[in-house]
């Protein structure tokens, strides 16, 4: 057990709901889609601040991909989330990204098991414009299978979000959840629900079922 966790969790013991953000960050993104998306992690960490509760129990990492790989943000908690101001480059290697965010939720999983918090089922939460490039065919196939066997298990939610030409009919075949289409780039609205979302969950008990919000800025 590190200190610096220990006296984390001493100081807020509330269980968690942890949410990756796994983000692309590919050249294609470049321009308005991902102005609009640094716009919408704005409005993400405005929402999720109004709620007393959820600032405590929400807890938010964010990694993007494209030619690389990167954590961006560790998990923290909602009301010490800063918003990143992102760029786009280089190609898409979604299968590389997904298995970092699974391994990051496990290392983050352990430490809550290591304190005795209590925390959520996990959320990633996937926002690309393309599909897999510029990495081993293998990196996605094994992200894939790793992907299914967590969410059968129910280790992990994980939820695709489609941006423009973003291929859908693959991001199908890569996640158990349908993939939904934003509409346009309305990031803005997506990333409200997604705050809404978090706030109904935290505001449950961790095995709790939760009705989701409709989601008026997507389409399958």
């Amino acid at each position: 057990m590190r200190l610096e966790d220990a006296v984390e969790f001493a100081e807020n013991p509330e269980p968690r709901c942890p949410c990756i953000l796994l983000l692309d960050t590919s050249g294609s993104m470049s321009g308005l889609p991902i102005d609009a998306l640094n716009e919408g992690l704005e409005t993400f960490r405005d929402e999720l601040n109004k709620d007393d509760l959820a600032r405590k129990r929400v807890e938010v990492a964010v990694v993007s991909f494209d030619s690389k790989v990167k954590v961006v943000l560790d998990f923290v908690t909602a009301d010490r989330f800063e918003a990143p101001v992102l760029s786009a480059q280089g190609l898409t290697s979604m299968g590389t990204g997904l298995q970092k965010a699974l391994e990051l939720l496990d290392e983050r999983k352990r430490q809550y098991r290591d304190n005795g918090i209590t925390y959520y089922r996990p959320w990633i939460f996937t926002i690309t414009d393309g599909e897999p490039q510029g990495e081993p065919k293998r990196a996605i196939e094994d992200a894939i299978a790793r992907l299914r066997d967590d969410e059968a298990n129910k280790r992990v939610a994980c939820f695709a979000v489609g941006v423009e030409n973003a291929n859908m009919e693959r991001l199908g075949e890569i996640f158990p959840r349908t993939p939904l289409k934003l509409k346009g780039l309305d990031f803005r609205e997506l990333f409200v629900w997604l705050s809404a979302s978090m706030q109904r969950v935290s505001n449950s008990q961790p095995d709790d079922q939760v009705p989701l919000p409709p989601p008026g800025w997507g389409e399958v």
